[in-house]
């Protein structure tokens, strides 16, 4: 098992990352669960389908007794609506102010739970457990939770750590493929915005057993960064790459039309050569980029001009007023952010022209 451990002024926690840690899961909770108090699981119904049985043998063999709450899959239930669903079973659950919910699931399971239980009685406790590569290296570290609204992507929420984070690489086994692509476009962010090295690892021959080396390097470098920067302030933003274009993406197609991670590769590509254009980001850069992002089968070329995400960019909540703080690239491994009004934005993407000249060589 390897074990990180997340230094904040309200509390450290830990990662817990190994293969075979769900088994094992019962017996980490019981720190946080009292004899008389409800633990309430969160989770979807595809998770559900496949490790209802694993989790529930690993919580009664601590002899703790829980209430599903089993939501359906999708972006679609991040919303107010999924998120009064999830009030209704803590209501009836009974949970008080020293429960505990688990999030069991991926990234839309993680900040639906997250939002939930912040808010619930002004905050109950907390463990993640997230089961898709792109929750277990990126969303289910750092405290970010949220819903969905129309008029932008994670626009209702807040900042609230978990207690404990564990990771369990097997779940992965039972993920689409197409998920899995999603969550290496998080992976790929992580090389491309901090770690060279790691980049380069993963434009070479990676072998299953460096999987979970892969998954602590990026719980790793999102760790330091959020111990830094815990509010999204400063340093905290450049894990945002991507994640602005890629947010426009998604709600001009609607969420769920693409993954997160394809959205998010998309952007990459878009925000690299908008860099290059710019003259901010090393020549060569997106191409090397681009390339790994096709070597994971991520990022086809996109269906429309770049210039048309430019409108909904102005909801992003990274927005403020008459312009939006890019996260943009000086070279592979290393990533800044750039304060630039929406009109010059519009204007450069315009440049970029149509979709095969941004994600073609």
């Amino acid at each position: 098992m390897r074990t990180l451990t997340v230094e904040l002024p309200g509390g450290a926690y830990e990662i817990r990352i190994g293969d075979g840690l769900l088994a094992e899961l019962g017996a980490m909770l019981l720190p946080f669960h009292g004899e008389e108090t409800p633990v309430v699981v969160v989770t979807d119904e595809n998770v559900w389908s496949h490790y209802r049985a694993p989790l529930a043998a690993s919580l009664a063999a601590a002899g703790i007794a829980f209430v599903p709450a089993v939501c359906p899959p999708g972006e679609t239930n991040k919303s107010m609506d999924g998120l009064e669903r999830l009030y209704d079973v803590f209501a009836k659950a009974g949970l008080p102010r020293g429960g505990l919910v688990v999030a069991f699931g991926g990234g839309v399971v993680g900040d639906l739970a997250g939002f939930a239980a912040a808010t619930w009685m002004r905050g109950v406790q907390l463990v993640q457990v997230p089961t898709t590569l792109l929750a277990q290296v990126d969303s289910s570290v750092g405290g970010k939770t949220a819903v969905n609204h129309a008029h932008g992507k994670n626009l209702i929420g807040a900042f609230y750590q978990p207690k404990l984070v564990v990771v369990d690489p097997e779940t992965l086994r039972t993920l689409p493929a197409r998920e899995v692509r999603g969550g290496m476009a998080e992976v790929i962010k992580y090389g491309a915005i901090r770690s060279k090295s790691l980049f380069d690892t993963l434009d070479g021959d990676m072998k299953p057993a460096a999987l979970a080396e892969i998954i602590e390097a990026c719980c790793r470098i999102k760790s330091e960064i959020v111990v830094r920067d815990e509010r999204d302030f400063g340093e905290r933003m450049l894990l945002n790459f991507g994640h602005t274009f890629g947010h426009a993406i998604e709600r001009r197609h609607g969420f769920g039309h693409y993954t997160h991670g394809e959205a998010v590769a998309f952007g990459m590509v878009v925000a690299a050569r908008l860099g290059e254009r710019l003259a901010l980001t090393q020549p060569g850069a997106a191409d090397a980029l681009r390339r790994l992002l096709a070597r994971h089968r991520l990022a086809p070329d996109y269906p429309e001009p770049p210039v048309v995400l430019a409108p909904a960019m102005a909801s992003d909540k990274k927005s403020g007023g008459r312009g939006v703080r890019l996260v943009l690239l000086r070279r592979i491994g290393e990533a800044f952010t750039q304060e630039m009004r929406f009109d010059d934005i519009e204007a450069a993407l315009a440049l970029l022209g149509a979709a095969p000249q941004v994600f073609s060589q």
